[in-house]
């Protein structure tokens, strides 16, 4: 059985080393026996989200069977019922060493399979709806791990950092989502700009789609400040991952603004350079010392 929970530790090590460059490196200034309940996580969601994602070439019926199945193999999993399957058995440890509540991960499974169905969000509302199932939950799972002292004054600001790493990730990769059938910018920000579906679909950042990019960071910026009062309340080991998340996130923002808003000629990355010296910087800080906005 040990053997078998090692290798799906391992195998969500590997997910995130492939998947999550950004919160890899960050993680990797967590304490060593933190770091693999991580690695669980991200591995939990990662292959959820490769079921719906990288199985395009399916018919839509068949991708929520294979989500369905796996939900299903999870659930057993807590239940206590022996389970075949490379990376659960890492994922039901972390929940059971950290009593992780359970609803989120529930939240979490129903926001996968909305991707299944939902192509565009009417209003902000509605993504938001979507988001907290899909991000905010992440940052209550994270909470117990990371740890904290006054973990109800954290958890608002837990989900806020998941909601703002979504949003990033939202106005990153605009073209993407586009590729799969998706519009993540809700309908009546488009329309506030004059942007209409067909004007993305173009992938051409005219004025009105700049604008349009521009309120989206802003929007996200917002979720950035809500979340930065949580992470000096985390406990002291921890708070050097999430700066360095925090601030790296941030930097996909700063490269979109470098960028005049144009998200379609090349994908927004932090540099290497700018990397190594924000984790750097984030080691010598000392704990409890508030976290700075993204610059965005």
């Amino acid at each position: 059985m040990e053997t078998d929970l090692g290798a799906a530790y391992d195998r969500c090590r590997a997910l995130h080393r492939r998947h999550g460059r950004t919160y890899y490196l960050a993680t990797r200034l967590l304490p060593a026996w933190k770091r693999r309940h991580v690695h669980a996580l991200y591995g939990f969601t990662r292959y959820a989200d490769e079921i719906v994602d990288r199985t395009e070439a399916l018919p839509p019926a068949e991708r929520a069977a294979r989500l369905t199945e796996w939900s299903d193999r999870f659930i057993a999993g807590l239940r206590g019922e022996p389970i075949d399957d490379p990376l659960l058995p890492a994922v039901l440890h972390t929940i059971a060493v950290f009593d992780l509540d359970l609803e989120d991960f529930d939240k979490f499974l129903r926001s996968m399979a909305m991707d299944l169905t939902v192509t565009s969000y009417p209003t902000y509302d509605d993504l938001l709806d979507y988001m907290e199932g899909s991000a905010a939950v992440i940052g209550t799972m994270m909470l117990p791990i990371l740890g904290s002292d006054d973990r109800a004054a954290a958890r608002e600001p837990a989900r806020q950092l998941g909601l703002a790493f979504q949003l990033t990730n939202f106005i990153r990769d605009v073209g993407e989502d586009l590729d799969r059938g998706r519009t993540y910018l809700p309908d009546e920000h488009l329309a506030r700009f004059g942007v209409t579906r067909g004007a993305l679909d173009r992938r051409v950042a005219t004025p009105k789609i700049k604008d349009l990019i521009r309120y989206e960071v802003s929007v996200a910026k917002q979720h950035y400040e809500q979340a930065a009062p949580g992470i000096p309340l985390l406990h002291p080991a921890s708070q050097a991952c999430m700066r360095t998340a925090f601030r790296l996130y941030g930097g996909i923002l700063d490269e979109v603004v470098a960028a005049d808003y144009d998200v379609f000629t090349r994908r927004a990355t932090v540099p290497n350079s700018r990397r190594a010296s924000v984790a750097i910087r984030s080691l010598l800080t000392r704990p409890g010392t508030p976290v700075e906005m993204v610059a965005a």
